[in-house]
């Protein structure tokens, strides 16, 4: 299995870790099973869905129905089956680690080879990992993970630059990915484990 492969499953993956992130956010306000899935259908596929729209690509998931198979059946597992089966979540935090990393990197692939600006390329690549989850969080009135203090959409970020400026070096496409993704990974479960934040802006007056 070559690195691409890899990371097309690793897409699916990411996939289901994203829907199930919504389908937590939504037994928080204690929806319908019919608002559950449609949070889960937008954390899961709306960062991927802005950034064809943006790029004037048709919808990734029109193209390929798996996608919302699989929103659709881990929605109906989870919500009929919550009672009996406890995700831990120290593991559910690594695996969207990994679906953040993943669909960062594919979103800059694919805005690369469209042949768009490296700012463009960067910004459809955050897009990708991140715009599902601010969509998520406004749906259940909660405040974006990117607004808050925690490390994502930086980790994001700088990701995005990372694989791009690897693209100018003379390394193989599939080490670069495989470079990008870990280093995504890796900042983000660090930035979790050890409480790891930026600064918050405050314009407060200090006496």
């Amino acid at each position: 299995m070559t690195v691409l492969q890899s990371l097309y499953y690793l897409d699916l993956l990411g996939t289901v870790v994203f829907a199930i992130t919504g389908l937590l956010a939504a037994s928080g306000k204690q929806l319908d099973l019919f608002g559950a899935l449609f949070v889960a259908l937008v954390t899961a596929v709306g960062g991927g869905t802005v950034r064809d729209l943006l790029l004037g690509q048709p919808v990734f998931w029109i193209q390929h129905n798996i996608y919302i198979y699989l929103v659709l059946i881990t929605t109906l597992f989870v919500f009929f089956y919550s009672k009996r089966f406890r995700l831990p979540i120290p593991l559910l935090l690594y695996l969207d680690a990994l679906g953040l990393a993943v669909f960062t990197v594919l979103g800059a692939q694919k805005s690369l080879s469209l042949g768009f600006s490296v700012p463009i390329v960067i910004m459809t690549a955050v897009m990708t990992g991140v715009l599902g989850g601010v969509i998520r969080d406004v749906l259940v009135g909660e405040v974006p993970l990117i607004f808050r203090k925690e490390i994502y959409a930086t980790a994001s970020f700088l990701g995005a630059i990372l694989y791009v400026a690897g693209r100018q070096l003379p390394i193989s496409s599939d080490l670069l990915i495989v470079v990008s993704v870990g280093f995504i990974f890796i900042y983000r479960v660090w930035a979790v484990r050890y409480n790891h934040s930026l600064p918050a802006f405050d314009t407060e007056k200090r006496n």
